[in-house]
C-alpha cells in the first residue's frame, strides 16, 4: 500500500492527498502517515508477512519492459513473458494481475475511460477509424506508422491497413478494398468520424462527401454513415480497436524492414486479435463471424475501375470560354475556373477535373472517343455568384447598409470557400432573432467572424 500511495503522490507532482484517499478508500490521516514513512523500512517490516509469488523470479524482466516501453499493457507484457519463458506455470489471469500490481509501484497509472458499446445486427455495420503510432523502430530508424482499423460491429472481427505516409483518398480506398477481401464480404454500412477522407465539409447544410470515396462506396455497395464529431456510443468498438493495435500489436516491437512489419500485423490478426476470447462477446471474433455473421454480409468484388490502369495526373489551362483541351477534344469547366489551371485525370470512362489547391473534384465528363468535339455541361456556365449577391443584398437590408456590408466582408474573409452557406445561415439567424445594435457594433470590430460565432452571441 505504501508503494501505491507514494507512486500516486509522486513527491508532490501527482495526485493530492484528498484525491489519493478518495481513490484508495482511505482516510487522509492514513495517507499522510504512509507518506511520512520510509519505504525501505516499511517494506522490511512487511516482508515476513508477504507471500512469495510465482512471478517474483521474472520481476526484474517485467520492470525492464515497463520502463523501456512506458504504457505497455499487461496483456502485451504477458505475451513477451510467455515467449521468453514458455514453460512458465502461471495462468494469463494471474500474470496480468501481478503485472498490474507491479505497474502501480512504477508510475501513476492513467485512468482508463470505458465507452459503452451496442449489440448490432450481424452483417450490418463496420466501424472504421485511423490512427498513428510514433517511434516504431524499423531498421535503424524510429518511424511513424499510419494505420486504419476496420471492426465488424457484431463479431468484432478486425482488419488493419498500414501506410508509411499520411493516408490520402487513394490509399483509404485501397485499404477498404483489402479489408473487404480479408472479410470475404462487405457490410451494409461503414461508420466514420468526420475525417476529410470521407466528409469534405458541413456548414449550415448537409454533409458534403469526398466525391472519390463516395464513388467507391457506391460501386462497392455500402452506405456511408458519418458521426457528428467524437461519439463513443456509436463508435466505441473501433476506438478500442485503435488502442488495441497501438498497445498490443505495435508497442514494444522492432522490425527489420517494412515487409517485416506487415507480416507481423497479419500474424497478429490471425493468431491474437481475431482468435482471442473477446471480453464483451465471450467468443472468438473469427468463430463468431464464421458462425453467425458471414452469411448476412453482402458479396464483394473489387470495383472494376480500381483494377484499371489510371493515367498519371496532368494539368490543363482553362481558356476564357471555359474550355480545356484533352486528347483532341474540348471539355467545359465551371465558370469560376476560367483562365485558371486545373488538374485532369482519366478514371475509366470518365474525365475528372480537380482543383489544384485542394485536390477536390470540381467536374466530371464522359470521355469522348471522337476528335474535334466540344463536350459542354451547361451548368458550368451558370453564374453561381448571383445567389450570393441576392443574399448580400438581403442582409444589408436587414442590418443597414454600412454594417451589413462590413459583416458580409468579415464572413467572406474568414470562410471564403463556404461563404454562400455562411450568408444563408446569417440570413436565417437575422430573420429569427434580429440583431441588437450593441452586439452588431461589437461584431463589426472583430478581425474574423463565422455564422456559428454570431449564433452563439445571439443565444448567450
Amino acid at each position: 500500500m505504501i508503494h501505491k500511495i507514494k507512486a500516486l503522490y509522486d513527491n508532490g507532482e501527482g495526485l493530492k492527498i484528498r484525491a489519493i484517499a478518495r481513490q484508495l478508500g482511505l482516510s487522509r490521516t492514513t495517507v499522510k502517515k504512509y507518506l511520512k514513512q520510509d519505504e525501505t523500512v516499511t517494506e522490511q517490516q512487511q516482508t515476513v508477512r508477504r507471500r512469495r509469488q510465482r512471478l517474483d523470479g521474472q520481476r526484474d524482466y517485467i520492470i525492464h519492459l515497463l520502463k523501456s516501453f512506458p504504457g505497455l499493457s499487461a496483456a502485451k507484457v504477458w505475451v513477451k513473458l510467455r515467449a521468453k519463458e514458455p514453460q512458465l506455470a502461471v495462468s494469463e489471469r494471474t500474470a496480468r494481475r501481478y503485472i498490474r500490481q507491479l505497474k502501480t509501484t512504477l508510475t501513476v497509472a492513467q485512468q482508463r475511460r470505458y465507452e459503452p458499446v451496442l449489440d448490432m445486427v450481424p452483417g450490418v455495420q463496420c466501424q472504421v477509424d485511423g490512427g498513428e503510432q510514433r517511434g516504431v523502430r524499423i531498421g535503424e530508424l524510429d518511424r511513424t506508422v499510419y494505420f486504419v482499423v476496420f471492426v465488424l460491429s457484431y463479431s468484432r472481427l478486425m482488419h488493419v491497413g498500414l501506410s508509411r505516409v499520411p493516408i490520402n483518398t487513394d490509399t483509404f480506398v485501397a485499404m477498404h478494398d483489402a479489408a473487404f477481401r480479408y472479410f470475404g464480404a462487405c457490410p451494409e454500412e461503414c461508420v466514420y468520424d468526420q475525417t476529410k477522407l470521407v466528409v469534405v465539409q458541413e456548414q449550415y447544410r448537409e454533409l458534403t462527401l469526398n466525391q472519390a470515396f463516395h464513388a467507391y462506396a457506391t460501386a462497392a455497395g455500402f452506405r456511408i454513415q458519418a458521426c457528428e464529431g467524437y461519439d463513443p456510443e456509436s463508435k466505441g468498438k473501433v476506438e478500442a480497436g485503435v488502442k488495441y493495435v497501438k498497445h498490443n500489436a505495435l508497442a514494444g516491437e522492432t522490425f527489420a524492414d517494412w515487409s517485416a512489419l506487415e507480416t507481423h500485423v497479419q500474424q497478429w490478426l490471425a493468431e491474437t486479435a481475431n482468435v482471442r476470447l473477446h471480453a464483451t462477446t465471450g467468443e472468438s471474433p473469427r468463430s463468431r463471424y464464421q458462425r453467425d455473421e458471414k452469411r448476412h454480409m453482402r458479396s464483394y468484388l473489387t470495383p472494376a475501375y480500381l483494377s484499371q490502369p489510371r493515367s498519371p495526373g496532368a494539368t490543363r489551362h482553362v481558356d476564357k470560354t471555359g474550355l480545356l483541351s484533352w486528347k483532341a477534344n474540348k471539355y467545359s469547366a465551371p465558370l469560376v475556373y476560367q483562365q485558371a489551371r486545373i488538374g485532369v485525370q482519366e478514371q475509366g470512362t470518365q474525365l475528372v477535373l480537380t482543383a489544384l489547391d485542394s485536390g477536390q473534384e470540381i467536374a466530371r465528363h464522359t470521355l469522348c472517343l471522337g476528335q474535334g468535339q466540344i463536350i459542354k455541361n451547361t451548368d458550368h456556365y451558370r453564374d453561381k455568384q448571383a445567389p450570393i449577391i441576392e443574399l448580400e443584398s438581403l442582409i444589408r437590408q436587414l442590418l443597414g447598409e454600412p454594417a451589413g456590408e462590413q459583416l458580409c466582408a468579415l464572413l467572406k474573409h474568414t470562410s471564403p470557400r463556404i461563404y454562400k452557406d455562411q450568408l444563408r445561415g446569417l440570413k436565417s439567424l437575422l430573420e429569427r432573432y434580429g440583431m441588437p445594435p450593441a452586439l452588431l457594433r461589437q461584431l463589426c470590430d472583430r478581425s474574423q467572424l463565422t455564422t456559428t460565432q454570431i449564433r452563439d452571441y445571439l443565444l448567450a
